[in-house]
C-alpha cells in the first residue's frame, strides 16, 4: 500500500463528502464533520444564510437529502492547499439534480447548476474532517445580457 500525502488524504475526504451527498447517507455525512468539541462548524448553501453549529449544519443536510430525489456532482477545478492541520479545497460543483415528476412518475426533468465551493478541513485523530463548507452559485451570462456601456460605438 502506498503512503498518501496530506493533500491526497484531504482530496479523498472532499470526494467522500460529495459521494455521501449523492447517496443521501445522513449517518456517513455526520461522520465527515468535525465534532462539536473540536470547534464550531459552519455551512453556507447557495441562497441560504450562514448556518453555525454541528446540529444546524447536519439538520440542513438532512432536509436537503430528504427533498432531493437525485443529485450527482462532477467536480472540476479542484485545488487543495494544506497548512499544518488545516486544509482548504476550492472546486466547481457541476451539479445535476432532479426531483419527483409532477405526474407522480419516476423522476422529473434533470436540472444542471454550477456552484463554486470552498471546503475547509481540520486534521483530527480520526482523519480530516470538514470544518466549513461554503457554496456560491455561478451566474451564467445569457445572450440577452446587455453589452457594457463603455462609450464606444458598437
Amino acid at each position: 500500500m502506498t503512503a498518501r500525502t496530506d493533500s491526497e488524504r484531504v482530496e479523498l475526504a472532499n470526494t467522500a463528502f460529495y459521494e455521501v451527498m449523492e447517496r443521501g447517507d445522513y449517518d456517513a455525512m455526520s461522520g465527515l464533520w468535525l465534532e462539536e468539541d473540536d470547534g464550531p462548524v459552519s455551512c453556507v448553501h447557495p441562497g441560504w444564510p450562514v448556518l453555525t453549529g454541528r446540529g444546524d449544519v447536519l439538520r440542513s443536510y438532512a432536509v436537503i437529502m430528504a427533498n432531493t430525489e437525485y443529485i450527482q456532482f462532477f467536480l472540476t477545478d479542484v485545488e487543495v492547499s494544506v497548512q499544518a492541520d488545516t486544509a482548504l479545497v476550492t472546486c466547481t460543483e457541476n451539479i445535476l439534480s432532479g426531483g419527483p415528476a409532477e405526474d407522480g412518475g419516476e423522476l422529473g426533468p434533470l436540472v444542471g447548476q454550477l456552484v463554486v465551493a470552498t471546503n475547509v478541513f481540520r486534521r483530527t485523530p480520526g482523519g480530516w474532517k470538514i470544518w466549513s463548507h461554503h457554496g456560491s452559485p455561478v451566474l451564467a451570462e445569457t445572450e440577452a445580457d446587455p453589452e457594457p456601456d463603455d462609450g464606444t460605438p458598437a
